[in-house]
């Protein structure tokens, strides 16, 4: 993912540039519709748009994957969902007041909160373990306009025009943000031996990481926001916002600690607490990503050893 547009080819240059310039004009004219009607406005569009690019194929395969473990499930119905939902989440980044004024209002339940109150109280840094569900960024907002300044780690665009303005976007939700890398993870570090406050998305197929059961199949997962938190004795809470049935506010929950124990069980658990929301609100959690890399890398694994047996 290159940060600089010069180290880009001239194909890709003229594909991310044309790309962006696109997407900036239409966050800009939706701009111009009230923020009540823009953000269902943009979860339409964004549900189009993705059948054309074939999301609702790999929501699909995904959902299928899973089966049994979600059998009632209707793939269309969850595609309209998913993509619903991100289309208001990119019209709510870019949105500023109205989507803070939402935030803000949103009720925060479950025992993280006060898990999060004991360790700032007693100066431990904490890291809130979140995932591409409902809006994170809506939890992050709620947080820090109850006085609690936080960190965020965040994955970079690939369309380095893109990323300019989203990162800019994001750090309006409270900073400071750290890029995924090796300079951003160095000044996480920093954040957290200050003892502060810093959230990160734990769903993303991740390099070097463990295959942990997710629905029931394996899942490359990052055991890092774990080892971190042993690492320097932060309060590890898993937090999501859960859209609401208007589809505009969010309730904010922080569910228990996770126990202090070897960063595999810590993920572990990580994982199943996801899963345990994702199974109340399936149409929140962004099922177009290829999550479940590691078992499909498998089985193609298993399909060429197959064919060279057959033709021995």
């Amino acid at each position: 993912m290159p940060a600089d547009p010069s180290e880009l080819s001239a194909l890709s240059h003229a594909r991310y540039f044309g790309s962006n310039l696109f997407l900036r004009g239409l966050l800009l004219a939706a701009g111009l519709v009230p923020y009540r009607l823009r953000v269902p406005m943009m979860g339409r569009l964004v549900t189009a748009m993705g059948r054309l690019a074939g999301f609702d194929k790999r929501v699909r395969d995904n959902l299928k994957l899973v089966s049994p473990e979600l059998s009632d499930l209707d793939p269309s119905a969850l595609y309209r969902d998913v993509s619903d939902n991100a289309g208001r989440m990119i019209a709510e980044i870019y949105a500023g007041k109205p989507f803070h004024d939402r935030a803000k209002a949103a009720p925060i339940t479950g025992p993280g909160l006060q898990a999060l109150e004991d360790a700032r109280a007693a100066g431990r840094p904490v890291l809130l373990a979140t995932a591409h569900f409902g809006n994170y960024d809506a939890a992050r907002a709620a947080l820090v306009a109850r006085g609690h300044e936080m960190g965020a780690l965040y994955r970079r665009m690939a369309n380095p025009y893109f990323n300019e303005h989203y990162v800019e976007a994001i750090k309006k939700n409270g900073e400071p943000m750290f890029e995924q890398g090796k300079r951003g993870m160095v000044e996480l570090v920093r954040h957290l031996k200050k003892g502060g406050i810093a959230a990160i998305v734990t769903d993303l197929h991740a390099q070097g990481g463990k295959p942990i059961d997710f629905f029931g199949k394996p899942a490359v997962t990052s055991t890092v926001p774990a080892e971190l938190a042993l690492k320097f004795g932060a309060a590890l809470i898993p937090v999501y916002a859960v859209r609401q049935d208007n589809g505009l506010d969010f309730e904010i929950i922080m569910n228990a600690e996770i126990a202090p124990s070897d960063p595999l069980t810590m993920t572990k658990a990580l994982s199943a607490d996801l899963e345990s929301i994702v199974r109340k609100h399936a149409g929140q959690w962004f099922w177009i990503h290829r999550r479940w890399k590691f078992r499909k890398r498998k089985s193609k694994s298993g399909q060429r050893a197959k064919q060279a047996s057959d033709t021995a």
